[in-house]
């Protein structure tokens, strides 16, 4: 098993292609794709997300409490069988800080975990402490598969400061049904074609170099939530009677 643990603030921003493309090039000086990035390469991120039958965690997260979590369930390649990799995900927002614990299981230990209430079995002090605190949580909010959410990442760190980061998000596809990672990328995409999420990631302050480019681009923050954004889609469509459009693949 391993775990990651961070804190940090996040400033959100959707970009049409013509304000990505002009932003790439004015951040080539100063920042470099990570690793997974390579050769101007995007990798794909799928995610479960946990939540009530009432849909109580999204709504509370909505609402811009003080406080908020999730429970996720994600992986960076569809799995092919219950051994493997997965993470499991309890992230925080306190105050506008964002912090994410996270370990990684097999996917039946995820299953058998979440499902079943078994918690996976480590020696590792730091592990455990994670585990016990996704244990909690689920002892707290009687939680499901509710939503599944994937898309393809470009990530972008600061080549002065690793702690800066930017994320280029594309092709957010959701779904409501066949809430399972073994059943493949599929949903409706709820952010457009040629459209970009960008989500800024910093310790501290944001770079003055940063915030000069977005002035002279006219490049403004606005508020987005992944979960929070399909939530909405899905309750419009189902209050009124909108059909789904068809499923797009990734």
């Amino acid at each position: 098993m391993a775990i990651k643990s961070f804190k940090r603030f996040e400033k959100k921003f959707i970009l049409n292609q013509t304000e990505y493309n002009n932003l790439l090039l004015k951040l080539e000086p100063y920042m470099t794709q990570d690793e997974y990035c390579k050769l101007s390469k995007t990798y794909d991120i799928f995610n479960i997300y946990y939540d009530t039958d009432t849909d109580d965690v999204i709504r509370h997260s909505i609402a811009s409490p003080y406080y908020k979590e999730k429970l996720r369930l994600r992986t960076y390649t569809n799995p092919t069988n219950l051994n493997s990799k997965v993470f499991l995900e309890l992230k925080k927002k306190i105050n506008g800080i964002v912090s994410k614990r996270r370990v990684v299981l097999t996917l039946k230990e995820a299953y058998d975990f979440l499902e079943s209430g078994k918690p996976p079995i480590t020696n590792d002090y730091i592990n455990n402490q994670v585990i016990r605190e996704v244990e909690y949580y689920l002892s707290k909010n009687k939680v499901k598969p509710k939503v599944y959410i994937a898309y393809t990442r470009n990530a972008l760190f600061a080549k002065d400061d690793r702690d800066f980061r930017i994320t280029f998000d594309s092709k957010i596809l959701t779904r409501r049904d066949c809430l399972s990672l073994e059943d493949g990328c599929f949903g409706n995409d709820i952010l457009g074609t040629n459209k970009y999420l960008m989500e800024v990631k910093f310790l501290g302050a944001i770079p003055m170099w940063f915030t000069k480019i977005l002035s002279e681009l006219e490049i403004y923050n606005t508020h987005f939530s992944k979960y929070g954004n399909e939530y909405m889609d899905y309750s419009y469509k189902k209050r009124y009677g909108i059909v789904e459009r068809r499923k797009a693949i990734c």
